[in-house]
């Protein structure tokens, strides 16, 4: 996996008249001898943005890199019209991570010309050689590696919106939930409903002569790739998610923090924990933590904890089982209104068993049922919001919350592995509870009926 932050390089192509009359600018000359240099001496990868138009409109592949790339460089020399039509999407969805630049000769929109834009000298008859490549390749250098430090803290606000307009909050590209991404992503309906039988019919052949046909990879559209990388996990089909990563997908969708979160999740399911664990760790280091990043690094500690208990190393096992507490709680304290991380928090505490944990669970437990009900009110209730519930009233020992709970569970039911991961945690806490010498028949029906749905 290349671990090089993406950086995404919008400016004008070839020669390009002067607007106040001089000569020709080369641009190709700009970006070979400065912006690409630069970019890439600060750490990053440059993608130099496609000069194909269709009908003076960008391709729908152009919009998703502009969103989804880590930074990006723009340069607004001449007023190229497309250039900064790419910039307005960019500063509409990114607050930071944009360097725009010009060349000083060139006067620019007022619009943008008080942002921190980054001016560079053009020779004599608008040549550019190493005379005037030199400042601009370590001012573009010394602008980004800044950026980079700053990523993961409070990085400096560059989009006019984001400055000006109070409360103005991004899309939540991110950390767009993986489940609820078929439903909000639009693109081509026979695809979507091909992988959605292929998952009801839990046929991973299908899937895989879905990607054979599916063209050259600059062709297919982002939710495509997505939808059939979360259709292999539904599958449980590890190694193809993993190599539809690693062989297919474009790389500014690669970057992707939802991409590489699920290529976290695919690495822990087919046994490789350390990979898996490095990239998540990646993720929260280039971006801080998130509940899903946490999320899942939790269940990496987790599936270690599980590991060495059953293999009879007791003191190994306590020391993953503290890890995974520690990242679920981590997760739900970064964001509270994800409670899937507050959940498996609880989970783990009851299992834990001694008093201070129990403290902790008795605690956090009414802070997370708040968060999934408030998700509940806001929001279509959908498979986990219920199995959360269910859990919660198993964690507080409610017999009748489990049943009315456990109905609502089976009945929102989407992908086998759903019930299969509640199955599992039940069954833990029960098995925790019964080498305390807590004996709950109730509790041992629930996981059979969700056994059952597996």
């Amino acid at each position: 996996m290349n671990d090089h932050p993406l950086c995404f390089v919008v400016m004008p192509f070839g020669e390009k008249k002067d607007p106040g009359g001089g000569p020709d600018i080369n641009f190709d000359h700009i970006y070979n001898l400065a912006i690409r240099p630069g970019v890439e001496a600060a750490g990053m990868e440059p993608l130099r943005a496609d000069e194909e138009r269709v009908g003076g409109i960008i391709h729908k592949p152009m919009f998703e890199r502009l969103l989804l790339c880590d930074y990006a460089v723009v340069d607004l020399t001449t007023g190229n019209a497309n250039v900064f039509y790419e910039l307005g999407v960019r500063h509409a969805v990114r607050p930071a991570t944009t360097l725009t630049l010009f060349a000083r000769q060139q006067q620019i929109p007022f619009d943008v010309s008080y942002s921190r834009a980054l001016p560079y000298e053009l020779g004599a008859e608008n040549r550019f050689e190493q005379d005037q490549a030199a400042p601009l390749r370590n001012a573009i250098t010394a602008r980004l590696v800044h950026l980079r430090e700053h990523a993961t803290d409070e990085p400096e606000t560059d989009s006019p919106l984001f400055q000006l307009l109070q409360g103005y909050q991004p899309p939540d590209i991110a950390r767009l939930k993986t489940d609820v991404f078929r439903e909000q992503v639009k693109y081509a309906s026979d695809i979507k409903r091909r992988l959605a039988a292929a998952r009801v019919a839990k046929d991973a052949t299908q899937l895989h002569d879905l990607e054979t046909n599916l063209g050259p990879a600059d062709a297919v559209e982002a939710g495509v790739f997505v939808d059939l990388f979360l259709s292999y996990r539904a599958v449980k089909d590890w190694a193809a998610m993993i190599a539809l990563y690693e062989n297919r997908m474009p790389a500014a969708l690669k970057r992707a923090v939802l991409v590489r979160e699920q290529l976290g999740f695919a690495y822990n399911r087919a046994g490789e924990r350390k990979k898996a664990l490095d990239i998540l760790k990646e993720v929260v280091d280039e971006q801080g933590p998130s509940s899903e990043s946490c999320g899942l690094m939790g269940r990496v500690y987790k599936d270690y904890w599980s590991e060495a208990r059953l293999a009879g190393r007791e003191a190994e096992a306590r020391g993953w089982l503290r890890k995974a507490v520690d990242a679920y709680v981590l997760g739900f304290e970064t964001d509270w209104r994800d409670a899937y991380p507050g959940i498996n928090a609880l989970t783990l505490l009851d299992i834990q068993g001694d008093p201070e944990s129990l403290e902790k669970k008795r605690a956090m437990l009414p802070v997370v049922r708040y968060a999934v009900n408030r998700r509940i009110e806001s929001a279509t209730p959908d498979y986990w919001d219920h199995a959360t519930l269910l859990e919660l009233a198993v964690l507080d020992q409610d017999e009748t919350a489990t049943s009315k709970h456990l109905d609502n569970t089976l009945a929102a039911v989407r992908e086998p592995w759903e019930p299969e991961t509640t199955h599992n945690n039940l069954a833990m806490i029960r098995d925790a509870r019964l080498t305390r010498g807590v004996d709950e028949p109730w509790l041992s029906d629930v996981i059979h009926k969700l056994g059952e749905a597996k």
